[in-house]
C-alpha cells in the first residue's frame, strides 16, 4: 500500500512539472527566446520569465519532455537575441549597461510599458543564462556559443554602476528620472543577485555591500526557534531555485548555527500554522490550505462569503505572519516547497486538488485564488492566467527534490562558487561536503 500511495505521489508530481513546463513551449516567441510575463493574450515579456524558462528547458531535456537539440536551439537563440539587443539610454531600447528592462515587447524585444531597468530581474534572468552555459557543455557548434554568449552577456553587467554611489545595490533604473530610490538591504530575494554582482570579473561589487545588504536582517520566533523573517513566501524560494544553501552559511547564519535552507523549512511552517489559526477567518483556510506570496489578487468587490468585508488588495506581496492578508492564496506555494518539506508540499498540494477540482488552468496552477469571494465555484474568484516565474519555479524546485539537478549544475558552476564564497559563504559543498552527507549529520 505505502508503494502504491508513493506511486500516485510521483504521478501526481510528475504531471503538475510537465504541465508547468509547457507554459515555456506555448507562450515564448521562439524566434528571439522571449517568454510572456503571463498567459493572458498581448502581455509583454518577462526577463525573470525567460530566466525560469532558460533553467527549465535543461530540466525538459533531462525528462525528455524536449530533445537535447531543442532545448540547445532555444536556449542559443534567446542568449543571442539578449547579446545583440539594443543597449542605451533611449526610453525604448531593450537594456543599458548590462541590464535589462523589466517587461519587453514579445516582438521587438524592446522596452514594454513604463518599466524599469530591473537589477533583481536582470540577475533571475543571468542565472538561466548561466545554468544554460553550465549545462550545455559539448563542443558542438551550438553549445559553444551558448557558453560563449553567456560569458559576454554576464561579463557586460555594470553591477559597480547598479550601486549608485551607496553601499547596497538599487532595484532599477529608469532614463526619465533616473535611479530608482529603494534598494535591496535587508532579506529579500536579492541574494543571488549579490552572488552575482560580487563574483563578476568586469563590475564586481564590494564585499562590505554583502554586509550591508545583510546588515538589517530581521529576526522572528517560531516557537523557540529563532528564523530569518520575511512575509512572502516566494523570497524563501527564488534564490534557492539555483543556489544549493544546504549547510553552507554567511557571517549572519554562521552566529546563529542556521542556515537559509533550514529558515526555509521553518517559514513553511509558519504559514501553515498562520493558515490553521486564519486570524482574519477567510474561508478555506486550514494547515493544508495554505500559501501567502506575492500575486495577483481579486479586484474590489463587495461579494465575500460569511458576510465578510475586507479589503481586497489586488496585486501584493502577501505573507505570513504579518500579512498583508485579504483570504488570496498563490496555489503554486505548495507544491514549489518539495525540496523542503515533501510531506506539507504534498499534503497541500492534494488538499488543493481535492477541495477545489476546478482550480488549475491548462494542467497548471494559478497564479492565485481567493475562496471567499462569492462565486457559483467553491473556488471563488480564480486568477485567469498563469504566471511564467511561477511555473519556472515549479519546475526547477520539482526537479531539486526529484534528483537535485538544478543545484548539481550550478555548484559547479565557477560564478555562483566565486560569489558565495566573496559574501562570506562557507562551510557544506563549498568545502567538499555533499549536502546529503551534511544532513545525516544534522539528522
Amino acid at each position: 500500500m505505502l508503494q502504491r500511495i508513493e506511486d500516485i505521489d510521483a504521478a501526481l508530481v510528475d504531471r503538475l512539472q510537465y504541465s508547468a513546463f509547457k507554459y515555456f513551449l506555448k507562450y515564448s516567441n521562439p524566434e528571439n527566446g522571449l517568454v510572456a510575463d503571463t498567459s493572458i493574450g498581448g502581455v509583454p515579456a518577462s526577463i525573470a520569465a525567460v530566466g525560469f524558462a532558460l533553467s527549465s528547458y535543461t530540466v525538459g531535456a533531462e525528462r525528455c519532455w524536449i530533445t537535447r537539440k531543442e532545448a540547445a536551439e532555444r536556449t542559443v537563440n534567446t542568449l543571442r537575441f539578449f547579446a545583440e539587443a539594443r543597449q542605451g539610454e533611449e526610453r525604448h531600447a531593450t537594456g543599458h549597461r548590462g541590464f535589462f528592462y523589466h517587461f519587453l515587447h514579445m516582438d521587438t524585444g524592446n522596452r514594454a510599458w513604463n518599466s524599469e531597468l530591473s537589477t533583481i530581474d536582470t540577475a533571475l534572468l543571468v542565472a538561466g543564462i548561466l545554468t544554460s552555459a553550465q549545462y550545455f557543455d559539448r563542443q558542438d557548434e551550438t553549445e559553444t556559443e551558448i557558453r560563449e554568449l553567456a560569458t559576454f552577456i554576464y561579463e557586460r553587467v555594470d553591477w559597480r554602476w547598479a550601486l549608485n554611489k551607496g553601499d547596497t545595490i538599487s532595484m532599477g533604473w529608469k532614463p526619465s528620472s533616473g535611479f530608482l530610490r529603494w534598494r535591496y538591504h535587508g532579506f529579500d530575494e536579492a541574494i543571488i543577485l549579490y552572488a552575482l554582482a560580487l563574483a563578476s570579473p568586469t563590475h564586481p561589487i564590494p564585499q562590505s555591500c554583502y554586509d550591508a545588504f545583510t546588515s538589517s536582517y530581521s529576526w522572528m520566533m517560531h516557537g523557540e526557534q529563532p528564523y530569518l523573517y520575511a512575509g512572502p513566501l516566494f523570497i524563501h524560494l527564488f534564490s534557492h531555485a539555483w543556489i544549493d544553501l544546504r549547510g553552507i552559511r554567511d557571517r549572519p547564519m554562521a552566529e546563529r548555527n542556521w542556515d537559509y535552507f533550514r529558515n526555509t523549512q521553518v517559514v513553511i511552517n509558519v504559514q501553515r500554522d498562520y493558515a490553521e489559526r486564519n486570524p482574519g477567518q477567510f474561508v478555506g483556510y486550514n494547515r493544508n490550505i495554505w500559501g501567502f506570496s506575492a500575486c495577483d489578487g481579486p479586484p474590489p468587490t463587495r461579494r465575500m462569503r460569511g458576510g465578510r468585508q475586507p479589503k481586497v488588495l489586488g496585486y501584493a506581496a502577501r505573507g505570513a505572519p504579518l500579512g498583508p492578508d485579504d483570504g488570496t492564496i498563490a496555489p503554486w506555494a505548495a507544491l514549489a516547497c518539495l525540496p523542503y518539506d515533501r510531506q506539507a508540499a504534498l499534503d497541500g498540494t492534494k488538499a488543493l486538488l481535492t477541495n477545489y477540482p476546478n482550480l488549475l488552468l491548462e494542467g497548471g496552477f494559478p497564479g492565485g485564488f481567493n475562496p471567499t469571494v462569492k462565486t457559483k465555484r467553491p473556488e471563488g474568484w480564480v486568477d485567469d492566467r498563469t504566471v511564467g516565474i511561477d511555473q519556472g519555479l515549479v519546475v526547477m524546485t520539482v526537479e531539486n527534490e526529484r534528483s537535485d539537478f538544478i543545484w548539481r549544475l550550478m555548484r559547479q558552476s565557477p560564478v555562483i562558487r566565486l560569489g558565495l564564497e566573496r559574501a562570506g559563504f562557507a562551510g557544506g559543498w563549498l568545502e567538499g561536503i555533499e549536502p546529503e552527507e551534511l544532513i545525516r549529520k544534522v539528522g
